[in-house]
């Protein structure tokens, strides 16, 4: 089993968070500061183009962290943040951006690559995972969340289908075309975001991923807008998710 290794820590607000890398993929570890025990583990995936830092994942955490006293780790994802292109990286880099100049539709590369994506990075979830569940104060036995929109969406399908150890998942805004035989597989409860006026992922395409879910619950959060104009309170809904699903109290904030 591949070991972590934290090469920085800070503390700030309350909030532990501590870099580390796991067979050669760096993540990052937010936990509570003054935390004494084991506590439920939310894995987060980011969206294409950003990073495990992005504002977004930072944001999610620390709510996750102040309001449920839980563990939050993100991971780049192949060809993000901190990891190099490969060459098949950058040419489907271009080819979204030659369809995005020329007014095509960007889903048919965007599903191509993310699934792509998916490929390389559901391995290294599962490493991570086993190396973050070692510590002492995560445990292997605790519940443990995923939390991914977009490319999170991507490639926390394939890997929550195929990981026993998940209790509870978010996922949203992703085409099904390469995710509807994995969701078929998930069977823990699911919150999904959908925008209702989504400019690149058609509504019934939404609604046909939400559909494929096998759980038996499972919540289709739907708010007017394009792609990128999700709520934020989304964040704070997906908070208390996890705090019904992996045991957790939400504290209001201050």
């Amino acid at each position: 089993m591949h070991s972590l290794q934290f090469t920085a820590e800070t503390t700030v607000d309350g909030v532990l968070e501590r870099d580390f890398t796991v067979a050669g993929v760096p993540g990052v570890l937010w936990s509570p500061a003054s935390a004494t025990g084991r506590a439920p583990l939310v894995l987060m995936g980011h969206g294409g183009g950003t990073h495990k830092r992005w504002p977004a994942m930072t944001g999610r955490a620390r709510l996750l962290v102040h309001g449920c006293g839980f563990h939050v780790a993100v991971v780049d994802a192949p060809g993000h943040g901190d990891r190099p292109r490969t060459p098949h990286d950058e040419a489907e880099i271009a080819e979204l951006y030659r369809a995005r100049a020329a007014g095509e539709p960007e889903g048919p590369i965007v599903v191509r690559y993310n699934a792509h994506l998916a490929e390389r990075a559901v391995p290294e979830w599962h490493a991570t995972l086993d190396a973050l569940q070692a510590l002492p104060e995560i445990g292997a036995d605790g519940p443990v969340g995923f939390y991914g929109l977009n490319m999170g969406t991507a490639i926390g399908v394939p890997f929550v289908a195929a990981e026993p150890r998940i209790t509870a998942a978010v996922f949203g805004l992703h085409w099904p075309d390469a995710l509807a035989e994995a969701a078929r597989r998930i069977t823990v409860p699911v919150e999904f975001s959908l925008q209702w006026d989504d400019e690149h992922i058609p509504r019934a395409a939404g609604l046909a991923l939400f559909d494929a879910f096998a759980s038996r619950e499972k919540t289709l959060h739907a708010n007017t807008g394009k792609h990128k104009e999700l709520p934020r309170f989304e964040a704070d809904s997906a908070v208390r998710f996890f705090a019904r699903h992996l045991g957790g109290t939400v504290t209001p904030a201050a």
